[in-house]
């Protein structure tokens, strides 16, 4: 995604600058003026050689680090440290150099006089569209304290989410690959010193024999341009999830899968209900909350399901009325959501739900590996016993012969 330079102008009216990632120069504007920041130029970065953008290897900034900084410096704001302050000991204490380097230019924005969030806007990579959206309605509101406090527990959840998931997949995804591999060294090493040995007795190999010696020989053969081809595949994904067509494609199959499809729909109910609960109760529009909620989804089918439904709000109707027409949330999510709706305590119950499908994602995972481990161990054990039992049979015959 191209980078884009801009300068523009505030609200108050102060003279800001930085860069924003969008897919063309419209997006780019257009995410700007969502920020109330009014563009007077704007022009498209020299994009890097890829090569050269590793060679570089930039830190990142995980978002343990973020949460810990979110509850740190709500700690300092109640405790009735000055803003400016606050920052300035977070920056100096701050142990990832590229988030310290963040604060530090965060903290020179606010003495030359621009707002808290809109030095954060200069930096979408640590400070994401929900985050800026909340701390100007805090500072708005005159209680940024009580927001950083949200937006500290609510990072807190997500990386809790987003570890569990990673958690689970990680055991399976190691299991194949090493059994892959140590299958792959069986034929490409072990097998043919077994073929050799049959060839020079000469009798004739049984079927489940000649059927191993022969996915021996194909390995050997065409490993290299198997690897090739599973690198293609790999890479032919990656871009193809990268358009448009195929991130939906590729979503929507995702979501249809026998196990790990229910696993996903339960995390993006829990991401959408947690999302848009703690930006409700912070005082965020409906319809930014909406449109900020479908951006951090991270599934587009979920994506597209709720801007339709933001598109039916603004068009004077209930969340609740579109939110059942999508067929993506169960009919118990939006029967809740219209209760809440209804006795106007629509973020109190976007919490509760979120609570229960977060619970729900502890036991689906947990079900899920205590389903893949026995499963992988029968796939690989069955694999190993086929070829055990495949060289083993002639050895068999060939003592039977001598005996």
């Amino acid at each position: 995604m191209p980078s884009y330079f801009w300068k523009g102008k505030s609200r108050a009216g102060q003279a800001v600058e930085g860069t924003e990632l969008a897919e063309n120069r419209d997006a780019a504007v257009a995410a700007l003026r969502r920020r109330q920041i009014q563009v007077t130029a704007i022009r498209e970065k020299d994009r890097e050689i890829p090569i050269m953008r590793r060679i570089k290897m930039p830190q990142g900034i995980p978002q343990k680090r973020i949460a810990l900084f979110t509850r740190q410096f709500s700690v300092m704001l109640d405790a009735g440290l000055p803003l400016v302050q606050c920052l300035e000991i977070l920056g100096g204490q701050e142990e990832n150099r590229t988030f310290a380097a963040v604060i530090q230019r965060v903290q020179a924005d606010v003495e030359q006089g621009a707002s808290l969030a809109e030095a954060m806007a200069k930096h979408p990579k640590a400070f994401n569209d929900l985050y800026v959206n909340m701390i100007a309605a805090g500072e708005a509101g005159g209680i940024l304290d009580i927001i950083l406090q949200r937006l500290s527990t609510y990072i807190e959840k997500a990386v809790k989410l987003k570890t569990q998931v990673k958690s689970a997949m990680i055991y399976p995804v190691a299991v194949i690959l090493i059994a892959a591999l140590v299958v792959w060294i069986i034929l490409r090493f072990v097998i043919p010193i077994f073929a050799q040995l049959f060839a020079g007795v000469g009798s004739e190999m049984p079927f489940l024999t000649r059927m191993v010696i022969g996915a021996s020989n194909f390995v050997g053969r065409y490993s290299i341009f198997l690897f090739l081809i599973l690198g293609a595949v790999i890479v032919f994904l990656r871009r193809f999830h990268q358009t448009y067509r195929g991130r939906r494609t590729i979503d929507g199959f995702l979501l249809k899968m026998p196990i790990l499809g229910m696993l996903l729909r339960k995390i993006a109910i829990a991401r959408f209900c947690r999302t848009l609960s703690t930006l409700i109760s912070s005082g965020v529009p409906i319809l930014d909350g909406l449109e900020i909620t479908a951006r951090t989804s991270g599934n587009a089918i979920i994506e597209d399901a709720i801007m339709a439904v933001r598109k039916a709000v603004e068009e004077g109707k209930t969340i609740s009325e579109p939110l059942s027409q999508t067929k993506v949330f169960p009919m118990m999510v939006v029967q809740m959501i219209n209760v809440g709706e209804q006795t106007g305590a629509l973020d109190q119950m976007l919490s509760k739900i979120a609570e229960f499908y977060e619970d729900e994602v502890d036991t689906a995972v947990e079900g899920m590996m205590k389903l893949i481990e026995p499963l992988l161990i029968t796939v690989l054990g069955g694999v190993i016993g086929i070829i055990v039992a495949a060289m083993y049979l002639p050895l068999y015959s060939i003592l039977t012969q001598i005996g």
